[in-house]
Order: C-alpha cells, then structure tokens, then sequence
C-alpha cells in the first residue's frame, strides 16, 4: 500500500484507531520515563500516546505523508520524528523498547529485509532493553477471512472492500478499494506470513535473543493452531 499517496494516509488514520495492541505495547513501558523507538510508526498515534505518559520517544517511517499527520496530533512536539524505512535507520541513541507494531513486520517480504530490520533494533537496543514486535500466524486461513472483506468506517462515510488478488505460499497480495462519497480510492498490497521457526532463526542470526512469543494482546501463550497473533520479544544476546 502505498502510505506516501496523502489520501492514503488519511484514509489510513481514520481506518486504525487505537486499540488493543497500543494498549499492549504501552504496557511495556509501565515504569518510569524510559526511551522508545517505534519503527514504522504511521501516523504516530502511539507514539503520542507514549509521549504523552513522559517517554521519549523516536518515531520512524518512511512515508513523509503519515508523517505530515503525525506532526499535528497532541504531544507530537514531544516526539523526534525521522523519515526512513526500519532496514535503514541509523541514530547513535540507544533505547530501552524499540517495537514494530501494526503488523508493519510483514511487508517486510524478504529475508534480507527482515534481518535489516531486526539488525536495526540490535543496533540501537540498550544493555537489557527490549525490542517487541508481531506478525499473523501464518496457519489461520487469512485468504478465507479476508476474501471480499467489507467494513464501515467513519460513521458511514468510508466504505473498504478487500478482495484477495493471489496467494501463494508465505505471500498474500489484496487489492483494497475506499468508497467515499466523491471518490473512490484503491491500493494494493502484499504481506508476508513466516513461520515462528523461521522468524526465530533469523532474530538469532541478527543478534537478538528471543525472550517471549505471545499469542494475543493480553500476553496469553502462543497456540500454533489457534492464536491469531505471534508477538515477538526480543533483546541483545549476551
């Protein structure tokens, strides 16, 4: 999808409000003041929250135009705003949490990509901070659940359809379409689905250990049949 297109952005903001994984990834930091890196933030509203509650916080994207709406939340003069993608990201500041959240992981498509990225939270994780981050189970049948998917947003004045362009392996590609009432805007994306094996030898072989795989947002054990969700935590390996 491409987030740098202003509508798109927009349309994006108003599709994801806060919801529980923010409230999952805010439970991270419950204690005192402590500094965060968020990788492809979007339109910053974590990273606003996070600001707001005393962090601070680093918020990363590549997209200029999510950017451009993150400036103008509250608390976002509180945050340090970059423009770059996560696999090339490079900061002397170390941080206590450096999260991936908004299943921004899976565009990820490659396996270079992915150990760029995980390098990247290596690089600039503190001596015992935390690096946190989540893809899908790749065993739900995401193409079935997806398949012309609609829903309502803005109180009616946005409709999206998701329809499935192809499937193959760990890839999904979905062509989504924004019904408003003057226009109609669509984009296409493709995600990829790993394996938690997988993931877990590449976050070994980028310098992380991993500490925790939790299956849903109220940090309840991995089902490799059932949960939805595979949520990574992760630090330096000593």
């Amino acid at each position: 999808m491409d987030y740098r297109d202003v509508q798109i952005a927009a349309i994006y903001e108003v599709a994801n409000p806060f919801a529980e994984d923010g409230d999952f990834y805010l439970s991270l930091v419950t204690g005192p003041p402590c500094s965060v890196l968020d990788l492809g933030c979007g339109t910053g509203t974590l990273c606003c929250a996070l600001a707001e509650r005393g962090h601070r916080v680093t918020g990363v994207d590549p997209a200029g135009a999510m950017l451009s709406i993150a400036r103008n939340k509250p608390y976002a003069e509180r945050v340090e705003w970059v423009e770059s993608s996560a696999q090339n990201y490079r900061s002397r500041r170390r941080f206590d949490l450096i999260v991936m959240t908004g299943h921004a992981f899976q565009v990820l498509l490659t396996d270079a990509d992915v150990v760029a990225a995980l390098e990247t939270m290596q690089r600039h994780l503190k001596r015992r901070g935390r690096a946190a981050f989540e893809t899908r189970n790749p065993r739900i049948d995401w193409v079935g659940e997806w398949r012309a998917r609609s829903r309502i947003l803005s109180g009616g004045q946005i409709t999206e359809m998701l329809n499935i362009t192809h499937a193959n392996g760990e890839f999904i590609a979905f062509e989504t379409s924004y019904w408003l009432p003057d226009r109609t805007v669509t984009t296409n994306s493709t995600l990829r689905f790993p394996s938690r094996e997988h993931l877990e030898a590449l976050i070994s072989s980028s310098g992380l250990l991993l500490r925790d795989v939790f299956g849903d947002w109220n940090a309840g054990a991995f089902d490799a049949e059932r949960s939805r969700e595979m949520i990574f935590i992760a630090e330096i390996a000593t």
